[in-house]
């Protein structure tokens, strides 16, 4: 049985982001029909609409690999009760030139940790909002929000707290199944 691809994005490029510790974690909490791979965004330049039709090997290599991803794993911090700069350029940068968007028909999950207690609530609204115009298929539940993350993963990198992993391992289960819907 052909395992399902899911693409995971931190929307941080901090090197000890809570958000990439949340996307390592799952590596480890998959289940067994799936694969994950983690990307980065630190090598996309700032979008700019006067180069979409310019052949720039590093939005080529990003676009190519949502497309050939099942399903797409957001893992991101809230800046300024939104999305951070960083994850919407990336966005931006992989739906254009228009009509040529890697994010449309992909169904996707979005999870977050912060050090505040309302954790990425507000992010991962706005999220779902964008994902209306992207053409994806977010899904709805289970909502995985960690506030005071620097209580539930420790220096290493590493999600220690249990709830937390249980949390992101319930909403891979209900990704896997949604992607299948597709």
């Amino acid at each position: 049985m052909k395992k399902i691809k899911i693409l995971g994005i931190s929307g941080s490029l901090r090197h000890e982001s809570y958000n990439l510790a949340l996307l390592k974690a799952a590596v480890k909490l998959l289940p067994a029909e799936a694969e994950l791979e983690i990307i980065t965004l630190e090598n996309l330049p700032l979008f700019n609409q006067d180069l979409e039709a310019t052949n720039i090997p590093a939005i080529t290599e990003f676009k190519n690999k949502i497309k050939s991803a099942d399903a797409i794993l957001f893992s991101s911090p809230e800046y300024n009760y939104s999305l951070p700069g960083v994850l919407k350029n990336a966005i931006d940068i992989a739906s254009r030139p228009y009509g040529d968007s890697a994010w449309a028909g992909k169904p996707a999950a979005i999870m977050g940790a912060s050090i505040g207690n309302i954790a990425t609530a507000r992010m991962q609204y706005h999220l779902r909002q964008t994902m209306v115009f992207l053409d994806m298929y977010p899904l709805n539940k289970p909502e995985v929000m960690v506030g005071m993350a620097q209580d539930k993963i420790n220096a290493s990198g590493e999600v220690t707290d249990e709830k937390t992993k249980e949390k992101i391992a319930e909403l891979l289960v209900a990704l896997v199944e949604w992607t299948k819907k597709f």
